[in-house]
């Protein structure tokens, strides 16, 4: 008995020192929780889009291969990145290659 409470414990401890952290402007089941104000070059953009018309408040969502940005819909750069990514993103400079 001692050693699965032991066990368990060891278990949670090294759950919660793993979980990545989420930022205020990570999106969380495709919703925002906050903006981030970063002008992400278009070379390094995956993919852009709306969140979900659900979502408490609506967002940009910038995709790069290794973070994901909340931004402002109110923001000039982000709607122009949007309108951009819909239109061509091979044509835009977008990046289309798959992250390593």
């Amino acid at each position: 008995m001692k050693t699965l409470v032991t066990l368990v414990l060891l278990i949670c401890v090294l759950r919660h020192c793993t979980a990545a952290p989420v930022g205020p402007s990570a999106p969380q089941d495709g919703c925002c929780n906050g903006f981030n104000t970063t002008k992400i070059p278009r070379k390094r953009v995956t993919h852009v889009a709306k969140t979900p018309s659900g979502c408490e408040s609506q967002a940009i969502v910038i995709t790069t291969c290794l973070k994901k940005f909340c931004i402002d819909p109110n923001q000039q750069f982000a709607n122009k990145q949007l309108a951009l990514f819909k239109e061509s993103p091979s044509k835009h400079g977008f990046n289309l290659k798959p992250c390593e």
